[in-house]
Parts: C-alpha cells; structure tokens; sequence
C-alpha cells in the first residue's frame, strides 16, 4: 500500500452496503435537483438515469472484488494491463483521440484543419457532466464522467483477472486472453466503428445508449463473477 494507514481509509473495509445506500442517495439527491432546475422538461427519463447504472453498477464490482495476493512484479504487470485496457476503452469512446498526421507531422492536424483549441468546460445532466475536454493539435481528450468511472472499474476488475491469470501461468494467461467479460465492451465498440457509415448504425443511433449501458453491465458482470463460477465448476 502507498501509505501506512490505506487499509484504514479503504472502503472495502467498512459495510459496503452502506457505501452503495450512500451512494444512491447521492445520485438521487443530484437528480432530483436537476429535475427540479432544468430550464426545459427531460423528454426521455432512462438518459438522466443511465449514468446513474454505470456508477452504481461499477461501485458495487470494485467494492465486492478482492484481487488476490500477488508479488510486486506480477502487479506491475496487471496495472499496466489495465491501463492499456482503459486507454483502448476511452479511444473505441472518443473520450482520448490522438492525431497521427499531427504527430508525425503532417500539415493536416487540427490546427490547420481550424479546430478549436484548448481548455474547454460545459455543464450537463448528472453523470453526463460537467465535461471538461482539452483539444489539442495532437492529442484530445474528454472526461464524461460516468464513462470514465465505468471504465475505471472496468479496468480494476481486469486488473483482478490479471493478478488471478498470473496465478495460473500459461493457463490463466490464455485464460484472460480470451475472457469474455473482457473483450465484450472491446467487440461492442470495434462493431460499432465499423459500421459507422452504414444504414444500419444511423438506424441504431437512437439506442447506442442503451446497448452501450447494457454491454457495460454485461461486461461488469461477466469479470466480476467470472472467476467464482469458473472456480465452482472446476470442483
């Protein structure tokens, strides 16, 4: 742990029940005050409320999943290979984009393309804000935050499926490899980018929300109950 007194501060420790009531209090608290100063009347109510599944949902995985005792190198490994999982996550997002004209030096970045530039902040629904974004000539990227705490703890639970591969050698490795947990939010967002420029996609738009939020807790559920039952079927 970083520091000596960690364990204290780690919510795991404490009833986790009431760090999920606490939680949800606090998300309807903040929706019911948007509800109550929103200039203009919510048309569809499942948008206000679908941030609200990808926070609680993720809270509740990190809060119940214990990655196994592992040596230091075997944790370096799977750190780097949730981060790598979260980075892949965010781009297949367009929460990080990276201009690789720019960065190799083209002429065709954002600059010249007469992009805006910079620091930027806007304000929106709980959980779709507030978004701050930087736009650069090479990298951009966006914080939406129920994204990015749904795939931080998409990443967490990655983690623990690393550390407990990295208990079981090649077998585990190979296991994570092909993890379905793992790779179905990958395969939704790799779908969905292929097809971008197809009827079929401009037809789904309406529901890229709702297939999204329903591959996350698929994805969410597969990682964090994965291994217990995969542990219960080898006895």
């Amino acid at each position: 742990m970083a520091t000596s007194y960690a364990g204290r501060l780690d919510p795991r420790h404490a009833p986790r029940l009431w760090w999920l009531a606490a939680l949800c209090w606090v998300e309807a608290l903040a929706a019911g005050a948007y509800l109550s100063a929103a200039p203009e009347r919510v048309g569809s109510l499942r948008y206000l409320f679908y941030p609200f599944v990808w926070i609680t949902v993720g809270a509740a995985a990190v809060l119940w999943t214990e990655p196994p005792r592992s040596s230091g190198r075997a944790r370096v490994v799977a750190g780097a290979v949730a981060a790598a999982y979260f980075l892949v996550l965010a781009a297949l997002a367009g929460l990080v984009s990276v201009d690789f004209v720019a960065l190799l030096g083209g002429s065709h970045g954002h600059a010249t393309a007469h992009y805006p530039t910079g620091w930027q902040f806007s304000l929106a629904a709980p959980g779709w804000g507030p978004r701050v974004g930087y736009a650069g000539e090479v990298v951009s990227a966006t914080f939406v935050p129920y994204r990015v705490a749904g795939y931080l703890a998409l990443a967490y639970l990655v983690y623990a499926a690393a550390l407990d591969a990295a208990r079981r050698a090649l077998s585990g490795a190979l296991g994570l490899v092909s993890c379905v947990g793992c790779t179905v939010p990958l395969v939704g967002g790799l779908t969905a980018g292929a097809a971008g420029s197809t009827g079929v996609v401009s037809a789904l738009r309406a529901l890229s929300v709702d297939i999204s939020t329903l591959v996350f807790v698929a994805a969410v559920a597969l990682l964090a109950l994965g291994p217990s039952l995969a542990a219960r079927a080898r006895r």
